[in-house]
């Protein structure tokens, strides 16, 4: 890698805040003042129960936060560029070119009524605006032969609810992948899968992340699972950061809320009787930030 790549990360978060409008007018926030760095070529798992914020923070960075949303951050930079300074269009723009997400069920996320076929052209077709028909049927057999569909053509004239949950899956990843994202962002990309076919798309995501270069942001409950695909972990609690460590080191984390994420994790030999209960801790809730950063 050259010195003036390694200068500075990838990606990089200083004091993210979400927050949501109640009823009587009072701002709740989901995400509260979180920051991390992704470094280039890092895979990143960010890990907590549902409802900690993961999601959220993945979507504010590729601005798909719905309009409800009150966003505000210090700092929001990728590869060295100030995101809070571009206008609107350009940071649309940059976005679609530079990032990818792979969201949770292919069933919520592909367009019922239109093709494989269809939908990879509409997302090519952003990068590639002046490619031929015949080009870009190419390069769509071609995406999806790289995420081994052993029948590339017949899937590219499907329809989603044609698909298995698996091959729906493969075509969000080719989608994705396949446009050259120097970030993706994976939400969940498994958990509508069973254990054998989340491991061959894992597979896949694996040999084209490494193909490609890319730095991913990993979003899962199972933390078994990322301590084995990546190489840092984030634990978030309440929209906070609490513990980050190397992956392989997740085992031994010390904060009790990601002990008891542990154990709600029982081994399959010789399991405990019964599972523990989480405890939780006021203080875990404690946030000295008094700073708003500037609204994206």
């Amino acid at each position: 890698m050259h010195t003036s790549e390694a200068a500075h990360p990838l990606c990089e978060i200083d004091d993210l805040r979400i927050a949501f409008r109640a009823h009587d007018g009072t701002l709740n926030e989901a995400v509260r003042g979180l920051s991390l760095t992704l470094k280039k070529g890092e895979r990143l798992g960010i890990v907590g129960e549902s409802g900690s914020g993961k999601s959220l923070t993945g979507r504010a960075l590729l601005g798909l936060l719905p309009p409800a949303a009150h966003c505000t951050a210090k700092g929001l930079r990728f590869d060295g560029q100030d995101m809070l300074a571009m206008p609107a269009h350009r940071r649309r723009r940059f976005c679609g070119s530079q990032m990818g997400m792979i969201l949770q069920d292919p069933k919520y996320s592909l367009n019922p009524v239109m093709t494989v076929e269809q939908q990879m052209r509409e997302a090519f077709a952003l990068h590639e605006p002046k490619l031929g028909r015949r080009a870009m049927r190419e390069k769509v057999v071609a995406a999806l032969e790289s995420v081994h569909i052993r029948n590339p053509e017949r899937v590219a004239r499907s329809y989603p609810h044609e698909l298995s949950g698996g091959m729906g899956q493969r075509v969000m990843i080719a989608m994705m992948v396949s446009t050259g994202p120097r970030l993706l962002i994976a939400d969940e990309p498994t958990s509508a899968l069973d254990v054998l076919v989340s491991m061959q798309v894992l597979a896949v995501l694996d040999e084209l992340i490494e193909k490609h270069q890319t730095g991913l942001i990993f979003i899962s409950h199972d933390l078994p699972l990322v301590m084995s695909f990546c190489d840092r972990v984030v634990v978030m609690y309440a929209g906070r950061v609490i513990e980050t460590c190397a992956a392989r080191d997740l085992v031994n984390a010390q904060h009790p809320y990601t002990r008891g994420l542990l154990a709600a994790n029982p081994p399959l030999v010789d399991p405990p009787v019964e599972l523990p209960v989480l405890s939780r801790d006021s203080a875990w809730l404690n946030d000295s930030g008094e700073q708003q950063g500037a609204p994206l």
